[in-house]
């Protein structure tokens, strides 16, 4: 009966020390990187960890023109990232108007490949809910998520 209990107890250590972390799960954020926040709606410390990965992220977030639109329908949203079980981490409002499209997607995409590949390597787990951009809203000239 011991041996039984303390091969349970043995178990139980083995599975917590080699799991590996998500990347839904707090810790598996870089704790010292303070969260993206150039753009009203990014949601708080919702960053990649890898510096390369924060890097492509901040320099598509920068394209990201949420200023100068004149209403809702002039805005849309671009999907950031890209979760170990598929799908983007969160969406990010922008206008239309002032933001520069294509540069804007092909710096996303750039983004989702390197994060992809960081998630393949690492052996990065996640849930898989589907992830949907917020509705967009409009206000003092900036589009934003409601």
């Amino acid at each position: 009966m011991l041996y039984i209990r303390l091969g349970a107890a043995l178990l139980a250590v083995a599975v917590v020390a080699c799991a590996k972390p998500t990347a839904d799960e707090p810790g598996s954020r870089d704790a010292a990187a303070p969260p993206l926040q150039e753009q009203p709606g990014l949601p708080p410390g919702d960053t990649a960890t890898d510096p390369t990965l924060r890097r492509l992220e901040r320099d598509a977030i920068a394209l990201a023109k949420a200023d100068g639109c004149s209403s809702v329908d002039q805005c849309r949203s671009a999907p950031v990232g890209n979760r170990p079980c598929g799908g983007p981490r969160y969406y990010v409002p922008y206008c239309a108007l002032t933001t520069d499209s294509t540069a804007l997607f092909a710096k996303l995409a750039e983004l989702s490949r390197a994060e992809a590949d960081y998630n393949q390597k690492n052996g990065l787990v996640s849930t898989c809910e589907m992830r949907l951009p917020g509705e967009l809203a409009h206000s003092g000239g900036s589009c934003r998520f409601r």
